[in-house]
């Protein structure tokens, strides 16, 4: 082998080869190599095998490393045409897993390896799935091919299945992607549910933040039954601006509490009315906030990691808090006058507050959202503790107004129970993301949206399911 290298590098330094044949000798010697490197290494795993070497871990990552050093092309694995039969091994990949964790292989510290996570049948499989959706046969995926595969897996709605195609689309441009590029970025992205001593590597598809400028998920708010039920979390405040926010929620609501006798019973009536008056209040920051980035991203030119979008939503899904209580009551006329009063002045307020420090009025929406989590989680409690035939039990069976068991997917049976439960799950949502934000440096993306992430987890979702499908072999 050593030989075959210095004699093609005697012929390369020759100058009388054209550059094409220069190519040409230079191919062929580096197949020539791979072929031995190929047998020699098949050769000494079976040996140490057969063997049961005690240092068989060492055959194992040494095979490993070679496997995948060489998974530029599946082809180079028919050289070793590894089977069930000749390799029984508990440091070996399966070739016929039976579980949908199976494609997970041991890390090693190889720094030539191209796969890190995907064994030799995960690969056979993912590429086969390619190949059934690939129409022109251009060895390459687009956004329309892509759906059929995640079509095909049959784990994914129709609304994942749009969104999904659309960050693909708009993170290549409308390019499609080579095979070998989408089996590294699944990898890639079930590598990075791992523990590893490497580190995630960057996304392999290059994906960036277009997407987060102008998608966001419309139906995020139908939550599982997990979703619902949320913790009372509380975020201690570090700096003096965060503990002004803190203090200035405390008092708000002191003075709230007492001025509707809210700390002494609880009743159908005092619910509506301080939920109703709150979400008109409540609806307010969000607007703000994506008004102000709006108007900066215009000025500075530049784009916003899609924050507008998220508070937009935000805003929009608080007046959806609104108009579905009521449904429920119709406010008189002096209620509606102090909420026009309340806007006035709170509106006003916020709008200069976030001119000046958008921190801090992040920090105060999120402890005001904290405190809006406690509030729904009593109303909850009181609710499904009430006695049978008082006004709070019959919420417990009565449905909820049509607007909201249609934007919160609550079904025709959807109760107005139910519709606490997804109102308190959207408050903890604004509370943890108006926190995170407080946080968030220049450049990063919505945490609500990162196209980056949900395509990963849509790989990683879609790796599951055809681990999960029966061997074809």
């Amino acid at each position: 082998m050593i030989a075959t290298i210095q004699r093609t590098s005697s012929l390369l330094k020759a100058g009388n080869l054209s550059n094409k044949m220069k190519l040409s000798l230079f191919t062929r010697q580096q197949q020539s190599v791979c072929q031995q490197v190929s047998s020699l290494c098949y050769d000494v795993v079976n040996q140490q095998v057969a063997s049961n070497d005690v240092n068989h871990h060492h055959s194992s990552a040494s095979f490993k490393s070679f496997q995948s050093s060489n998974l530029l092309s599946l082809s180079h694995m028919n050289a070793y045409h590894v089977t069930p039969s000749n390799i029984q091994h508990r440091n070996f990949a399966s070739l016929a897993p039976t579980s949908a964790q199976s494609y997970i292989q041991e890390d090693t510290n190889s720094d030539n390896s191209v796969f890190r996570a995907l064994d030799v049948d995960a690969i056979s499989r993912i590429k086969a799935d390619f190949e059934a959706v690939d129409e022109n046969r251009d060895k390459r995926i687009c956004a329309d091919e892509l759906k059929a595969l995640l079509r095909k897996s049959g784990r994914f709605s129709d609304s994942e299945i749009v969104e999904i195609s659309e960050i693909f689309y708009a993170g290549k441009a409308g390019k499609p992607v080579p095979f070998e590029k989408l089996l590294d970025a699944i990898d890639n992205a079930v590598a990075s549910t791992t523990s590893s001593s490497n580190g995630p590597r960057a996304n392999a598809l290059n994906v960036g933040k277009c997407a987060a400028e102008y998608l966001y998920e419309p139906n995020h708010h139908v939550w599982k039954d997990e979703d619902l039920q949320i913790k009372l979390t509380h975020v201690k405040p570090k700096t003096l601006l965060d503990k002004f926010a803190l203090s200035s929620v405390k008092l708000t609501r002191f003075a709230f509490d007492n001025a509707t006798g809210w700390n002494n019973s609880i009743t159908t009536e005092k619910v509506l009315q301080r939920v109703i008056f709150l979400e008109t209040v409540a609806a307010v920051p969000g607007m703000v906030a994506a008004i102000i980035r709006h108007f900066k991203s215009l000025r500075h030119m530049e784009r916003d990691g899609g924050l507008i979008n998220m508070f937009l939503e935000e805003a929009n899904n608080e007046r959806m808090h609104l108009l579905t209580f009521v449904g429920m009551k119709n406010p008189g006329l002096l209620f509606r006058a102090s909420v026009i009063g309340s806007q006035f002045v709170f509106g006003t307020a916020f709008f200069l507050s976030y001119a000046i420090s958008p921190k801090f009025c992040h920090r105060f929406v999120g402890y005001i959202e904290e405190e809006a989590c406690s509030t729904y989680t009593k109303i909850i409690d009181a609710i499904e503790s009430a006695p049978n035939g008082s006004d709070l039990a019959q919420w417990r069976t009565e449905k909820a107004p049509k607007i909201g068991q249609s934007y919160w997917k609550l079904g025709r049976d959807g109760t107005v129970l139910d519709l606490m439960y997804a109102v308190r799950a959207d408050e903890a949502e604004h509370r943890d993301v108006n926190h995170h934000v407080v946080g968030m440096k220049a450049g990063e993306v919505n945490p609500r949206f990162d196209p980056a992430a949900k395509l990963d987890q849509a790989l990683i979702k879609y790796v599951k399911d055809i681990m999960s499908r029966p061997s074809s072999a």
